[in-house]
């Protein structure tokens, strides 16, 4: 089995906020996107024109389950948001 090799980005000082907020860092988020249960979609309802909205929800590589929000575009992941997932995600998680 290979594992795909993903590019991504995110904006430092969005990534220490969102590290200080939610405890997440979005190196720990990235490492969720190889979880081979991960389910991702498209989050039409906070998408804009131009700017479509994607969520992952996958574990990371420290065994949390994470809500990852980020965009997508010409192969490249670009982190918006990172947060443990809430119990009803962890529901859906092990729905699937």
């Amino acid at each position: 089995m290979s594992i795909p090799f993903l590019r991504f980005e995110f904006d430092p000082d969005k990534a220490a906020i969102n590290l200080n907020q939610h405890g997440v860092s979005f190196d720990e988020a990235v490492t969720s996107f190889y979880d081979p249960n991960a389910a991702s979609w498209h989050d039409v309802d906070h998408s804009q024109p131009g700017d479509d909205r994607f969520v992952n929800l996958g574990l990371s590589t420290s065994l949390r389950l994470l809500f990852v929000v980020h965009n997508e575009e010409d192969g490249l992941i670009r982190i918006i948001s990172a947060r443990p997932a809430t119990p009803a995600e962890r529901d859906l998680y092990e729905e699937a």
